[in-house]
């Protein structure tokens, strides 16, 4: 009977991980890349439908927004009750919102079609973010880091689809995509059947290991919680006048070309990927507030050179900005969820919400100001926000002694 409990202990927690994690960031990558075709075609949109860049800002807004409000709901739901087959759903109506926008004639069908892709990246990142931290074997860093590199690589991938595929074919072959959101839809009902087997062993190893943050009352709970929105305000909103806004930084500052500035920003979006990878096992080893504090602070005088660097020093800087400023996400998650045991779902889908949100709201006021001032006087503003670091010092330490692996304690009893 023993050596039975411990088999499904060791499937749930140590043995199946790298392949459920494998399974989820592939999908990460798939739903985040067909999302980041949107902002990537901006510069063929905004001269197919005579667009202004409040109007490219709205676009921006309306899929962060659909996104931001419906995550923590749908979080919150699901923590009591389960619906792991979501995820395929999501994944359909992102599938559904890039034929529209294949078709889009009007500016209206493009705040649709956003809405639907939108909704669809809402579905599936809190559930993807339970189902990563069930194949964590108790290294939740790690495993909120590998989830959401397939995020970020996806990311950096719309840049290159955009400049050498939209771009040159037009519109219309946005629809070709949609092919992947099928694949993905394949690979999460496979996902969700796992998800649906091991939950309920899941919940008995979680409730073992998931005690109250020690010593906090609930009203210190709330402010760190504040804390935390605000950092991912600093991050996502300084991310957003990059993803945005980027390309027509480099073209108005450097006389680029479309496809030349769309380079430029994969490379970017690459040092995101690459950060994100790298924060989430450095936080299970050094402290996750330390990470925290390193990574929202510590770009700042980067990205205060940024306004003022030349070409060169452009690509270079804001691959360092890229690199340190995406450590912080996985670690914050990973954070807020420890703050908050036994509420993964709506824990997570708070901190993609609020980050999708800020980053649809960034990018409408950044569009605005733009439009009022230059694109270059908006890279000066953003260039200080990172200064709202400092309020990571205000955050309780609630490190424990790292946890050995569920297989370890499995066969140790």
């Amino acid at each position: 009977m023993a050596a039975t409990q411990t088999e499904t202990l060791v499937e749930v927690g140590h043995e199946v991980v790298f392949k459920v994690l494998g399974a989820i960031s592939i999908c990460h990558l798939v739903n985040d890349m067909l999302s980041s075709l949107l902002p990537a075609i901006y510069p063929l949109l905004k001269t197919s439908f005579n667009l202004n860049f409040a109007q490219i800002g709205l676009i921006t807004f309306t899929y962060q927004t659909t996104a931001s409000l419906l995550q923590p709901l749908v979080g919150f739901y699901t923590d009591k009750n389960p619906r792991p087959y979501s995820l395929p759903v999501g994944m359909g109506a992102t599938l559904v919102g890039l034929i529209l926008l294949s078709i889009a004639h009007t500016f209206l069908a493009l705040l649709i079609a956003a809405a639907l892709v939108g909704t669809g990246s809402s579905v599936f990142h809190p559930e993807s973010s339970r189902v990563a931290r069930m194949a964590s074997g108790g290294q939740h860093g790690l495993a909120q880091s590998l989830f959401q590199v397939g995020g970020n690589a996806g990311l950096s991938l719309g840049p290159l689809l955009a400049a050498f595929v939209v771009l040159p074919k037009g519109q219309t072959s946005i629809a070709w995509f949609s092919l992947a959101a099928l694949t993905g839809m394949v690979l999460l009902t496979g996902v969700s059947n796992w998800a649906k087997k091991h939950r309920p062993n899941w919940k008995k190893i979680s409730a073992k290991h998931s005690e109250p943050a020690p010593n906090l009352s609930t009203a210190r709970i709330t402010a760190s919680i504040a804390i935390l929105m605000a950092l991912l305000f600093s991050k996502f909103v300084y991310l957003a006048s990059l993803t945005s806004y980027y390309t027509f930084y480099l073209i108005s500052k450097f006389q680029l070309s479309v496809r030349s500035a769309q380079i430029h920003l994969f490379v970017f979006l690459g040092a995101v990927a690459l950060g994100t990878l790298i924060g989430g096992p450095v936080g299970d080893r050094i402290g996750r507030k330390s990470v925290i504090w390193c990574s929202i602070l510590g770009v700042l005088p980067f990205t205060l050179l940024l306004p003022y660097a030349n070409l060169f020093w452009t690509e270079i800087l804001s691959v360092v900005i890229g690199l340190i400023l995406a450590s912080a996400f996985s670690v914050i998650v990973v954070y807020a969820q420890e703050l908050v045991p036994g509420r993964v779902g709506m824990i997570s889908g708070l901190c993609f919400g609020f980050a999708f949100g800020m980053a649809g709201l960034g990018a409408a006021v950044l569009g605005w100001l733009a439009d009022l001032t230059s694109i270059n006087f908006v890279y000066l503003v953003c260039s200080y926000l990172p200064a709202v670091g400092l309020l990571a010092a205000f955050l309780p330490n609630i490190e424990r002694p790292r946890l050995r692996t569920i297989h370890e304690e499995a066969i140790a009893d």
